[in-house]
């Protein structure tokens, strides 16, 4: 017989969702419902179990390995690095399985939650039920919000099925390290496996279907990434997978099992192109879940991309009009999709929860990223190409800053690093910043601080003291080269 809840607040996924749960529902009944991610089920989404923490604790090893290529540079000798893989993949998955299981537990012995760890179907806009052959419950909610994240797109191709092939969700618990690795993509996830892989000791083969990597980031970093990329392991363009077939035995003999595969190729004029290798990753990009909750049948509106449509205070939308109770946060919505932007998202969404009364609206401007490859790259606003199209070519002022003209880029030897930032010379606003190079990720983050105060480019250049000789210089001398006007009472 069915099981039928009546929480005063629903919750369909475990990541940035699962932080809705604050002291205010202590007296109030929750459910939350995640099917979990991967073989095991792994509570807490895909930032923690299979997205940024784990990748990015990869991306640590792997950058020591590269140090004695880069003390050669400024005349320090060391030892060949080794990477013993089983013993990374192993002190990461020790913490990271820990916190998914203890995050698990904490709710599991709340009184006021119910956690489903099942895959659930709405059947309106704030009911669902689980789905056949679970526990068969069905969820009337108050208030509901989805949640449920995304997944890894693969392509409908022959091999798909086979045991080498791999996306972000189970590549990182290999049982050791492979010698050859077939990387398919050109967007962040695929090139920071790059980096990480080609770090470790792989022999890495991408493949990427444009002219170019990260090409949706500004052109003069895309270029400048590529060229590097190229250096580190090797890039085709132009090529797409067309399909994978087992091999009997792996002429490597090393990686994950004596058995390889061949992957075959097609370029862009149509020639067919072979290559062996022992795994492949696809990293094609993501979609969101929303078909898997079935949101289309449920009546709520959808991008043409298959995120749930949302309004400015994340509500969702049906027939275009906001459904009062039910909001939505992360992946499944954002075009963004990152943990950042989930977790802003999900403090608007508790407060609008909290205070019907007093909504407040989601805030998406000066959203950052950054690419842990190597080299890491970072992002915030709008491209050049951007920048000419919202305002006209002739007000955007641009400045390229090397790392290798400031003093810590001689330190280092950097031949590779750059920082641009973009500004709109007759206000000095500025509208975007873009960097590839060493902790580019951090050197951004006062651009991102001052669009997001609505500070211009001098203020911000000559407002404050900058450490000299520190690597920060990169980021003051980009700001200090645009063409932009000084403010009355100026900072000297």
């Amino acid at each position: 017989m069915a099981l039928t809840l009546r929480p005063d607040l629903a919750i369909i996924g475990s990541g940035s969702g699962n932080s809705l749960i604050t002291p205010f529902w202590d007296d109030k009944q929750v459910v939350l419902a995640d099917k979990g991610i991967g073989a095991t089920g792994a509570f807490g989404g895909t930032c923690l179990n299979v997205g940024c923490i784990p990748t990015k604790m990869y991306v640590r090893p792997s950058a020591l390995s590269r140090v004695p290529q880069e003390a050669a540079q400024v005349g320090v000798t060391i030892g060949a690095a080794v990477a013993d893989w089983p013993a990374i993949r192993d002190r990461i998955f020790a913490r990271i399985d820990a916190v998914s299981e203890g995050g698990r537990e904490y709710r599991e012995n709340l009184d006021n939650v119910t956690l489903l760890s099942e895959m659930v179907t709405l059947t309106g806009p704030k009911t669902f039920r689980t789905q056949p052959g679970g526990s068969d419950t069905e969820v009337q909610a108050d208030q509901l919000v989805i949640a449920a994240g995304s997944r890894p797109i693969l392509p409908d191709i022959p091999g798909m099925d086979l045991p080498q092939i791999h996306t972000s969700e189970t590549i990182m618990r290999l049982e050791d390290l492979p010698g050859r690795v077939l990387i398919v993509g050109g967007g962040y996830i695929a090139c920071e496996f790059a980096g990480i892989f080609s770090g470790l000791g792989s022999d890495v083969v991408q493949i990427n279907r444009s002219q170019g990597l990260m090409t949706r980031l500004d052109d003069d970093i895309s270029d400048a990434y590529s060229a590097e990329a190229e250096k580190n392991w090797s890039v085709r363009y132009q090529r797409t997978l067309a399909a994978v077939e087992p091999l009997e035995q792996s002429s490597s003999g090393q990686g994950e099992g004596a058995e390889g595969v061949r992957a075959h190729l097609v370029t862009s004029d149509g020639r067919a192109e072979e290559l062996e290798v022992d795994i492949i990753l696809v990293a094609i990009g993501r979609k969101p879940n929303s078909d898997l909750v079935g949101a289309a049948e449920a009546g709520l509106d959808l991008h043409s991309d298959g995120r749930i449509a949302v309004d400015e205070y994340q509500r969702v939308l049906s027939g275009g009009q906001p459904v009062e109770g039910l909001y939505a946060l992360g992946d499944i919505c954002s075009e963004a999709m990152l943990k950042h932007v989930a977790n802003h998202e999900a403090r608007v969404v508790a407060h609008n929860l909290e205070n019907p009364n007093n909504l407040r609206p989601v805030r998406h401007y000066a959203i950052p990223s950054a690419i842990f490859s190597y080299p890491e790259i970072a992002q915030v606003g709008l491209t050049e190409a951007q920048a000419d199209e919202a305002i006209g070519a002739e007000n955007v002022t641009t400045k390229t800053q090397k790392y290798g003209d400031t003093a810590y880029g001689w330190a280092m030897e950097d031949s590779y690093g750059i920082f641009k930032v973009i500004a709109d010379k007759r206000s000095g606003e500025i509208l975007g910043a873009h960097a590839m190079g060493y902790q580019s990720s951090n050197l951004i983050q006062p651009i991102i601080h001052a669009m997001s105060f609505g500070q211009d480019a001098y203020t911000v250049a000559r407002g404050q003291y900058w450490i000299h000789p520190a690597l920060m210089e990169v980021t003051e001398n980009a700001l200090l080269g645009l063409d932009v006007p000084v403010p009355e009472n100026a900072p000297l």
